[in-house]
């Protein structure tokens, strides 16, 4: 083996005498000889083995250590066999003794340091292996010995080596004075430079090594350890070859991948080729960039060839079923060389006269969904009838969106036929008495024709449905005679067009009054009938004296008339009302415009009339209720052009139409905040007439959230809900009551700047039949979903009633355009509320948060915050935004916060297949079985993860199967408890 080590002397490289020091002067003898090779050295010599008691010494001139702790020496020397001298006596030795002196500096003199033991240090005897003692051919045959001794550890400057003859025949020849050490190395991808030996043999000393260039470590820090012999042991860790770079030389070098090959991690792999349609521009890529026009999914491997998107779907068969469609087609002829295609149904409805198609609504039903079908098939439900639609069939697959151009689609155009009408959805209880029951009901959400009667089936509870009695009504109410006292009866109701039946309602639970009950209501009324009568009488002095006021003014208006009708607000452009008493200098009043007697005037005085001249309708961007919306432009005399949009009234209207299409301009004309769309003018004196107003550019609150799903942070969400808050602070300090606060009527521009809109269309309702959002009810059409209680019962809206409908705006916004109460009919959202049923937190929605909405939803409109408070506890966890971190994770159960109609109770199915049919999750029955769900109590036990094992990725059916779980888990921890 080789071994590393620095000489520090060497007497065979002397080239005069070495003039070492001699003790006693008749001992030792420098004198020169030959070596193994026949060179001249120069050597000691002692012999004097005639006479007794020898101490002969001999010293090295000073030796510099040079930084080593153990010195080793190489000494090569002769022995005479004292047997083979005649004559000698008893003191004949054939062994002398090595010692070493340590000391910083040349010092060493005749005398000092004194010849013995101490203060030399022994290092050891030395012996020979071999003595000579023959004689060949008249001369001696010398035999030279070589040994090898170290000591250590030293740590002066410099040291002196001493040699002691004790009585032996011998020849010094040669000395070598060196120490060890580990030379420089490349090892596991490190360097680790020259490394002396420790002072031990046995000793281990550490070095560090630093990795090649374009080398990282992995693992442990890298280390070797350096023997006393030299050697390079125990290596710890290892440098690989970083991200760009391949290992070349046995891992001495680290090259940078060459132009058109790339590695995307560190590590000993080699340098991989660019998969196809893919490039680099540089030497040392970590990564191949893909072509124009081809691209690479997030969760594609980069070695994986660049894709692009897939064409159109081919060849599209439709089968229309009344309103039920099958759709068939053929995959695409280009796939876009991926196998993860899927398909998006959109559709949009043509008919009913609104001009430009528009998307449909959340009724149509898709299966088995909308988006991400994997199977070239879907089945749509619940269209309208006799209503033209178009259905675009795109083809997407994972590196769609990476496009900026829109999916290609194949579309289809079918028309509906006639169908029967939808199930009635709501039914109210009105009145009741011992024998009888009053009810009402809405109209089916999809009545498909005129709707000719009712027939209302009702039987006892407990009796079979065989024994049902059928009704028919000509109208949406009815009163049920003939009852018995203090029972429970059943109701379903359904509505008959010339296509025929709709199917029933579902069941409904009304129960008569007793006797007791029925005497103690009349006993509560006869104080309301005997004051009601008193005040009837008052009325009729009021009207006459009103009447001789009236003639004694004469027919000018007075101020007056109005002072009922006026509602106060803190800012607007309007001098109107400061005549009046009541009302402070500088304040002024919000109008209604129908208490004028000609509407138009109101229009003239809030709304500024435009020139048509100064607009330009650049393109039709959707149906509004009165006519299209349209983007154009806007150019005002003296002011630059800018970007509006655009409402039209239809052709053909009727003067009704007009009045209430620009009533929405005279109360949008009074309003003026950054939080409130802004109202630029009317054109009123031209066809068509307009309404226009600021252009939002990211369209519906809704529908944006939709398209950015998980795109913001929490602080923007709750910037937006700010913006919202404030403006309907604006709007309540007015006393306005907007009546139809939703995300769908929240604009949103390109700054996420929100702003109200949609401002007096929801007293024209009742005349709306095209949106299902909107039901009818008692007094006419309402958003169920948005609206308090007892606005629903009563149809009582104050800025109390905006306040619950911002609580479900907040949780539209923090689910990013959820449906509120998903798939529940909207009969099960009333019943759900009534019994204090809330919404559950969105997923990642904090709690601080969700615990505002809960306070917009109390039940006691009392108990509810002002939009003022709801601004400065928004403005508070802005400043904070440590306070909306806390969430409640979706996997923890939430006391049925959940509405227990939005599932099915479990116990009413048999198996798991069942339930996942009921919440319209039936594609997932295979996943469940291959993960041994097949019990309730395995499936009430499913966490998210459990969820997302299972296989299911859209986030919608991930909440919807959750929510369920949850509610099932209650279910079952309730029944617990009654057993208990």
């Amino acid at each position: 083996m080789h071994l590393f080590s620095d000489v520090l002397m060497d007497s065979t490289t002397a080239t005069a005498e070495l003039g070492w020091t001699i003790y006693p002067s008749l001992g030792w003898e420098e004198v020169s000889g030959y070596d193994e090779n026949m060179s001249t050295i120069r050597t000691y010599q002692v012999c004097n083995v005639f006479n007794g008691n020898q101490n002969n010494w001999v010293r090295t001139k000073y030796i510099q250590r040079r930084g080593a702790q153990r010195i080793h020496v190489e000494m090569k020397f002769s022995v005479r066999d004292c047997s083979s001298i005649p004559n000698v006596t008893g003191s004949c030795k054939e062994t002398f003794n090595l010692y070493y002196f340590e000391t910083d500096k040349d010092v060493a003199t005749k005398v000092y340091p004194a010849w013995m033991e101490n203060p030399w240090i022994k290092v050891d005897t030395i012996a020979a292996d071999e003595s000579f003692s023959q004689v060949d051919l008249g001369g001696r045959v010398m035999k030279i010995n070589t040994e090898v001794r170290s000591f250590g550890p030293v740590s002066r400057k410099g040291f002196y080596l001493a040699f002691q003859d004790y009585g032996a025949c011998m020849s010094l020849i040669a000395v070598k004075v060196f120490y060890r050490k580990c030379p420089r190395v490349i090892r596991n991808g490190a360097i680790f430079e020259e490394t002396l030996s420790g002072a031990e043999s046995t000793s281990l000393v550490s070095a560090r090594g630093s990795c090649v260039p374009n080398g990282e470590e992995v693992d442990v820090p890298i280390k070797l350890y350096c023997n006393g012999d030299g050697e390079w042991l125990v290596p710890i860790g290892r440098c690989v070859c970083k991200a760009g770079y391949e290992s070349v030389d046995n891992g001495t070098v680290c090259r940078a991948c060459l132009s058109g090959s790339f590695k995307a991690s560190q590590g000993d792999q080699q340098c991989l080729q660019c998969p196809i349609n893919s490039r680099t521009t540089s030497e040392g890529a970590t990564n191949c960039v893909c072509r124009s026009g081809y691209y690479r999914a997030d969760s594609d491997p980069l070695q994986m060839p660049c894709t692009t998107v897939p064409s159109a779907p081919q060849r599209v068969i439709s089968s229309v079923n009344e309103t039920s469609l099958r759709l068939e087609w053929d995959p695409p002829k280009e796939s876009g060389g991926r196998e993860d295609v899927v398909y998006n149904i959109i559709c949009k409805s043509c008919g009913s006269g609104r001009g430009a198609c528009t998307r449909c609504g959340d009724n149509v039903q898709f299966f088995p969904r909308q988006l991400g079908l994997t199977d070239p098939r879907v089945h749509i439900s619940d269209l309208l009838a006799h209503t033209q639609y178009t259905f675009e069939i795109q083809a997407v697959n994972g590196v769609s969106d990476q496009s900026p151009y829109s999916p290609q689609f194949t579309a289809v155009n079918i028309t509906t036929n006639q169908a029967a009408p939808s199930a009635v959805s709501i039914m109210h209880q009105a009145s009741r008495t011992v024998d009888s029951i009053t009810l009402s009901w809405s109209q089916p959400d999809q009545p498909n024709g005129v709707i000719l009667d009712y027939e209302l089936q009702y039987y006892e509870k407990n009796m079979a449905e065989s024994n049902s009695t059928l009704l028919r009504s000509q109208t949406n109410t009815a009163v049920i005679r003939g009852l018995k006292p203090e029972t429970i009866y059943i109701f379903q109701v359904r509505a008959r067009t010339v296509a025929g039946f709709g199917r029933l309602s579902g069941k409904m639970y009304f129960q008569t009054m007793t006797e007791e009950e029925y005497s103690s209501s009349l006993q509560e009324k006869l104080p309301l009938i005997i004051g009601s009568a008193a005040a009837g009488v008052v009325f009729l002095i009021a009207v006459v004296v009103l009447i001789i006021v009236c003639n004694r003014r004469g027919s000018d208006r007075t101020e007056s008339e109005y002072t009922d009708k006026l509602q106060h607000y803190t800012s607007g452009h309007s001098d109107r009302g400061r005549k009046f008493g009541d009302v402070s200098p500088g304040t002024k009043i919000y109008i209604d415009p129908f208490t004028y007697e000609d509407p138009n005037e109101a229009v003239r005085e809030f709304a500024k009339e435009i020139d048509v001249t100064c607009v330009k309708i650049e393109q039709v961007i959707g149906a509004g209720e009165f006519g299209e919306v349209c983007s154009g432009n806007l150019r005002l005399p003296g002011k630059r052009e800018i970007l509006v949009a655009i409402k039209t009234l239809k052709s053909g209207y009727t003067d009704k139409q007009r009045r209430d299409f620009l009533s929405e301009a005279s109360i949008m004309g009074q309003f003026d905040h950054p939080n409130i769309i802004h109202l630029e003018g009317v054109v009123t004196k031209s066809t068509p007439v307009m309404i226009i107003t600021e252009f939002m550019e990211n369209g519906s609150l809704d529908s944006f959230l939709r398209q950015n799903d998980g795109q913001f942070t929490v602080i923007q969400l709750v910037g937006m809900l700010r913006g919202i808050a404030s403006g309907m602070k604006y709007l309540c300090d007015m006393n306005y009551v907007h009546r139809d606060l939703a995300a769908r009527n929240i604009l949103v521009n390109s700054n996420l700047v929100c702003k109200v809109s949609d401002f007096g269309l929801s007293r024209f309702l009742e005349d709306d039949t095209s949106d299902p959002t909107y039901t009818s009810a008692l007094g006419g059409k309402i958003p169920i979903r948005w609206t308090a209680p007892e606005a629903i019962q009563y149809r009582k809206f104050t800025s109390s009633s905006d306040v619950w409908s911002y609580g479900i705006v907040m949780w539209e916004v923090m689910s990013y355009g959820e449906r509120p109460y998903w798939d529940m009919s909207n009969q099960d959202v009333i019943n759900a509320i009534e019994q204090d049923y809330r919404l559950p937190p969105p997923m990642d929605c904090p709690n601080t948060l969700h615990q505002l909405m809960l306070d917009c939803w109390q039940k006691d409109r009392n108990n509810r915050p002002k939009f003022n408070q709801i601004v400065n506890t928004l403005d508070k966890m802005i400043r904070n935004p440590g306070s909306l971190k806390a969430t409640t994770p979706l996997s923890s159960g939430v006391h049925l916060s959940l509405l227990d109609r939005s599932t099915p109770d479990f116990s009413s199915f048999s198996t798991v297949d069942e339930w996942l049919d009921a919440i319209k999750m039936g594609q997932y029955k295979e996943n469940f079985a291959n993960e041994d769900l097949t019990t309730f109590e395995a499936v009430s036990q499913m966490t998210m993860d459990d969820i997302l094992k299972v296989g299911v990725t859209l986030a919608g059916h991930q909440k919807k199967i959750l929510n369920s779980v949850q509610m099932m888990r209650a279910q079952m921890n309730q029944i617990q408890s009654v057993e208990v």
